[in-house]
């Protein structure tokens, strides 16, 4: 999906990794969260919240949380019911 989207190779091999310097500076902030988020518990740092403030508004921070979280439980679900990943 990411490929449809526009994501290079490169930037898809890099996000395994957890290197999400090839993306647009804008960009780079919501990564870290998901990833910050997804192996957090759910939690954002003060940090990574006020390099969200520094790009985003009040209300896309929300929606950039709620859709990280949505996904979040997504997988878990799928997890827990053995679902297996859809290509």
């Amino acid at each position: 999906m990411a490929r449809r989207l526009g994501a290079t190779d490169e930037q898809i091999r890099s996000l395994g990794g957890g290197d999400v310097s090839s993306f647009e500076p804008a960009w780079r902030a919501p990564l870290r969260a998901a990833a910050e988020m997804t192996n957090g518990g759910g939690r954002l740092s003060e940090g990574t919240y006020q390099a969200l403030a520094a790009d985003w508004t009040e209300a896309q921070i929300v929606e950039i949380v709620a859709v990280i979280g949505l996904f979040n439980y997504f997988n878990r679900f799928a997890n827990a019911l053995q679902i297996p990943p859809t290509k």
